[in-house]
């Protein structure tokens, strides 16, 4: 596996002038399971973001998402992936950026992405698989929400 993305953030100077604080290579890369590769791009620890903060937003120690945050993850999914059925407390924006992958939801349902497709994730139950003969990669940014509240009839 090779996830190899570029970062560039941006920031101010001490005289408030923009300035690119950062242009390197993702070295943060983390497998969760087998044939899985993420890189945190950036996080926040709070919505709205502050912008004062001067800390780099990758280096933040995150399991899925921020309880209170956003996280901005790319991630490759090779093909055969190990399962990994989950729920996060956040409203998850994704981009498929090349490949194909299946998102399974409960019961048998499935949606089915390919490159340039996008998806809204409201905070189900979920599992990636790539059934492909291609890596899939997607850009995600996750931010909390409050959770799923379920009417019980």
């Amino acid at each position: 596996m090779g996830l190899k993305i570029r970062r560039v953030v941006t920031g101010h100077d001490a005289a408030g002038r923009a300035v690119v604080v950062k242009d390197e290579i993702c070295a943060n890369l983390v497998s969760r399971r087998p044939k899985h590769q993420s890189c945190v791009i950036w996080s926040t620890e709070s919505v709205p973001a502050d912008l004062s903060d001067v800390s780099d937003g990758a280096a933040r120690a995150i399991a899925t998402s921020l309880p209170n945050g956003t996280v901005f993850r790319i991630v490759e999914y090779q093909p055969g992936v190990a399962p990994r059925n989950h729920r996060t407390e956040s409203i998850d924006y994704a981009v498929v950026l090349s490949g194909e992958i299946d998102m399974e939801l409960d019961e048998g349902c499935v949606a089915h992405l390919r490159a340039g497709d996008v998806l809204v994730q409201q905070g189900t139950i979920h599992n990636w698989v790539n059934r492909g003969s291609e890596p899939c990669i997607i850009a995600f940014v996750l931010i909390a929400a409050k959770p799923v509240l379920h009417a019980v009839g």
